[in-house]
């Protein structure tokens, strides 16, 4: 092959190389929409809301069902601490406490989901 064969094939591996870093994993609204309550709060998930340790590549949200009943009406909250993840607005898994009111999922078991979705899209 001649040199502007290789020169066009490098720019087009090149272009696509780039789209594939550039894309942007959190536009793709993946949202954890956490819940619990103030009188609950010995059964905090600390994993689901923090900012170092946390879950990545989405969006979280947290309420307190005690100060929101709104909410805990909205996304019909039975038990807490309650995880939603929400994909495109849509909610996709939930994951609920057991009966003693301690989350029964893991931080490992959430981000898998999440990260499984994302990988998904691909």
């Amino acid at each position: 092959m001649n040199n502007s064969v290789w020169k066009i094939f490098g720019i087009y591996i090149l272009m696509i190389i780039l789209t594939l870093f550039s894309y942007d994993l959190s536009a793709q609204d993946i949202t954890v929409r956490y819940f619990n309550a103030e009188w609950n709060a010995a059964n905090k998930v600390s994993w689901c809301h923090s900012k170092k340790g946390g879950l990545k590549d989405c969006k979280i949200l947290s309420y307190d069902i005690g100060k929101d009943a709104k909410a805990q009406s909205k996304y019909k909250i039975v038990v807490v601490p309650t995880i939603i993840i929400f994909k495109d607005g849509e909610e996709i898994k939930r994951f609920q406490a057991d009966v003693s009111f301690k989350m029964a999922a893991t931080k490992e078991e959430v981000q898998e989901y999440i990260d499984e979705q994302l990988i998904g899209d691909f």
